[in-house]
């Protein structure tokens, strides 16, 4: 029996997934107007960005018409409540997709990187559901956009573990709670790039599991050259966090692509050629296609990927599901195929798992 056969057995399978996104959104114009950005080479980092429109919940409006700068306690504040409405929305869906009732949620995984809050977001939402008290739970913080497939490896492990119980991750990303706007080359890159969103997905094992990809293994690759290419640190001048993120953080990542690749395959029997469905992390234009350049895969191959970016910019951690999920609409995947679940973020970090339908 070849290992792929073997891991495929055991494996749990994802049985569910739903997304959320704010009320309002906005296209990249209309931000630039909203703020009065004339700068040239700003208004250019906004409208090269392959990003149409994007949830967000700006700055609320001052006396003269222009948007307030939110204090630190301010921005946290729109990172919970935000959060958690976005969270609570994107759960029910899952459960929805997956057939499943609250009642039947064993294991909680919360995933967050725009925020920091004790207890976590699984704590307050097991309050807020009512979900059991005996509810074993996680909260993955400040691993950025990698974080989903971090904390997938610990949800598939669990449901491994516990057959037949249905495990729940939920990525809760309020980006627009982590903004800064100083004016800065800096803060601009990420403020023509994120977007608020959630997304959840439940995980079952056992031999009665619905039909739904296997998450068959999971592959790491860490970079730590490139520690400091993506950081979410304090800000001494503004008082408050922000992003940062290289401009070669996009050649780093697709140069170590084929290496993380590698070590996903290595002793499964299998070649990139028997890869069909690719679910890449819409980390921005740049970065999508040194991917794509880097592993070979045709635009059709990151469809979803360039199709999420456009319509909701860069979701953070929760990104790839929002692909996945629109793969499941397309009603393309077939038993036998496998796919490619990959993200990239701080550490620097590319992480894959190896699904099977």
């Amino acid at each position: 029996m070849s290992l792929e056969v073997r891991e495929r057995a055991f494996s749990p399978r994802i049985v569910g997934v739903g997304t959320a996104v704010p009320t309002t959104s906005y296209s990249q114009r209309e931000l630039l107007d909203e703020f009065n950005i004339t700068d040239p080479r700003i208004r250019s980092v906004f409208l090269n960005s392959a990003i149409e429109r994007r949830g967000l919940t700006l700055p609320p409006l001052g006396p003269d018409g222009s948007r307030h700068p939110e204090s630190q306690g301010e921005l946290l504040r729109k990172h919970v409540t935000n959060g958690l409405a976005m969270g609570r929305e994107a759960v029910v869906a899952c459960l929805e997709n997956a057939g499943a009732a609250l009642s039947d949620v064993r294991y909680l995984c919360c995933v967050s990187s725009t925020g920091f809050i004790t207890p976590g977001f699984s704590a307050l939402l097991i309050k807020e559901f009512g979900i059991s008290v005996h509810c074993s739970r996680l909260d993955v913080v400040g691993m950025g956009c990698n974080a989903g497939l971090n904390a997938l490896t610990a949800v598939a492990g669990w449901a491994r573990a516990h057959p037949g119980e249905l495990a729940l991750m939920v990525c809760i990303e309020a980006c627009s709670a982590a903004y800064v706007f100083d004016g800065t080359m800096r803060s601009s890159v990420v403020n023509s790039l994120f977007g608020d969103g959630a997304a959840a997905v439940a995980a079952r094992a056992g031999d009665d599991v619905p039909s739904g990809p296997a998450l068959i293994r999971f592959a790491s690759c860490i970079i730590p050259q490139a520690v400091d290419a993506m950081r979410y640190d304090w800000d001494d001048g503004q008082g408050k966090f922000s992003f940062y993120l290289d401009q070669d953080v996009p050649y780093v990542v697709g140069a170590h692509a084929e290496l993380a690749l590698e070590e996903l395959l290595t002793g499964m029997e299998l070649r990139r050629s028997d890869i069909t469905h690719w679910i890449i992390h819409s980390g921005g234009k740049k970065v999508i296609d040194s991917v794509r350049t880097n592993l070979g895969l045709s635009r059709h191959d990151v469809r979803h990927t360039t199709g999420v970016l456009r319509d909701h910019g860069n979701l953070s951690s929760g990104s790839f599901l929002f692909s996945y999920q629109r793969l499941l609409a397309e009603q393309s995947a077939t038993p036998g195929e496998y796919g490619v679940l990959m993200t990239m973020g701080p550490g620097s970090t590319i992480e894959m798992a190896l699904v099977a339908w």
